[in-house]
């Protein structure tokens, strides 16, 4: 009994350690944080587009990961894809950000703004995300910004 618990326990702990690394924010936590990493306004997008886009790709979760059908994934708050932005080990990738797709699922999400402002200049802006055309786009986003005493 005490060795099968012995052969458990480390890989519990790994997994708990793995989920220790991401954060769900709140909704002000992270306009507060967006706000300071300057992206209100940040190629023509206002804070409350981001907070909008973040919510819809990830439910502000930065360990969340989609796996494609073109065998590409989406990484991290802001579902930021391997095919064109990260590194990951098993899709084909040209790594504009210079980065793993590990490094997007931390609760440190320095890297993925970092990212994401190069991604929105180097595509179609936000409209590169679907849940921001379906959801955020064209619509009045004063909701996700409004009662956060920014």
């Amino acid at each position: 009994m005490k060795a099968s618990l012995l052969l458990l326990l480390p890989p519990l702990i790994a997994c708990l350690l793995l989920k220790a690394r991401g954060k769900t924010f709140s909704r002000c936590e992270l306009a507060l944080m967006l706000q300071h990493s300057g992206l209100d306004g940040y190629e023509g997008y206002s804070l409350a587009d981001w907070v909008c886009l973040a919510y819809f790709s990830s439910g502000f979760n930065t360990a969340k990961v989609t796996h494609n059908s073109d065998g590409s994934s989406e990484y991290g708050i802001f579902q930021i894809n391997s095919r064109l932005w990260c590194s990951d080990s098993h899709s084909t990738t040209k790594d504009l950000c210079d980065i793993s797709c590990r490094d997007l699922l931390t609760d440190e999400i320095v890297d993925d703004i970092d990212c994401i402002k190069k991604a929105v200049i180097d595509s179609e802006g936000l409209n590169a995300w679907m849940g921001w055309r379906d959801h955020c786009r064209g619509r009045n986003l004063n909701y996700w910004v409004n009662t956060c005493n920014l």
